[in-house]
């Protein structure tokens, strides 16, 4: 009978220490490898869709206090950090609200980053930027907040929203896809702006729908992002969701399981 329990106990001692392990490898992943991420709100259009589940490598730009849950790493700074390139796809800790955004990466430390009617200068330079068609998707509910699309038409519910699309090409050769439903929007047009030491300058690809660097933070907006809240860079699409949840396994889209983004 002891040796009964004795076997019980070591049984229970083993599974213990196996959960651990497992726990512990869990954490250590998340916080230094990977990190899922959900796509909420349509500012990233039509790179990234409201309900893409991702994967964001947090191995890109090396760790800051941000790698970690709720900011508990005590690191100052970056640890191993890797600067940036233009064109990545960025996910990061706002400065103020601590939540977390997603957003492309226009302009690194130095750099002059401009608007004119919509149309993106660099360092004193238009960036190329090539009409590419139309982007067109149902005008229907999107996500968890249930908020439907911005469109350039004038559907009915169910119908066919479409936004005019161009292909942007910034000086590194990095090529995406944009939207634009005017050239007169707020934030289409700006004055010079010089992204300080340590910072980096970001835009959404959904550019009339993004709450981005164009904006300070005290107009909603993100303003320049300090490098040590970089998370990392999403590089691929696990699984989309068109309906109002993750689990609504039925509105999964099946063109996008394993999709690269860039």
């Amino acid at each position: 009978m002891a040796s009964t329990k004795t076997h019980r106990r070591h049984d229970w001692g083993e599974s213990l220490r196996t959960f651990s392990v497992a726990l512990l490898m869990a954490v250590a992943v998340r916080t230094f490898l990977i990190q899922p991420f959900w796509i909420p709100s349509g500012s990233m259009k039509e790179t990234l869709l409201v309900g893409d589940f991702l994967f964001v490598n947090k191995f890109a730009y090396g760790w800051s206090r941000w790698s970690c849950p709720w900011g508990l790493c005590p690191i100052e700074g970056r640890l191993w950090g890797a600067l940036p390139e233009r064109g990545d796809i960025v996910v990061f800790r706002h400065p103020v609200t601590g939540e977390d955004y997603v957003k492309r990466l226009i302009g690194l430390p130095g750099d002059r980053v401009r608007m004119r009617a919509g149309h993106l200068q660099l360092n004193g330079q238009p960036v190329d930027q090539r009409p590419a068609g139309q982007f067109s998707e149902p005008f229907l509910p999107q996500g968890s907040t249930g908020a439907v699309p911005r469109c350039a038409n004038r559907p009915r519910p169910g119908g066919e929203c479409r936004v005019d699309r161009s292909v942007e090409t910034l000086p590194n050769g990095v090529s995406y896809a944009i939207l634009n439903l005017t050239d007169w929007a707020r934030g289409d047009t700006t004055d010079d702006i010089v992204v300080p030491p340590g910072h980096v300058f970001v835009l959404g690809d959904n550019r009339d729908n993004s709450l981005d660097s164009r904006f300070a933070q005290a107009q909603g907006g993100v303003g320049f992002v300090p490098l040590e809240n970089l998370i990392g860079r999403a590089d691929r699409v696990l699984f989309s969701s068109a309906g109002s949840s993750l689990w609504a396994f039925w509105t999964w889209r099946g063109d996008r399981f394993l999709h690269a983004v860039h």
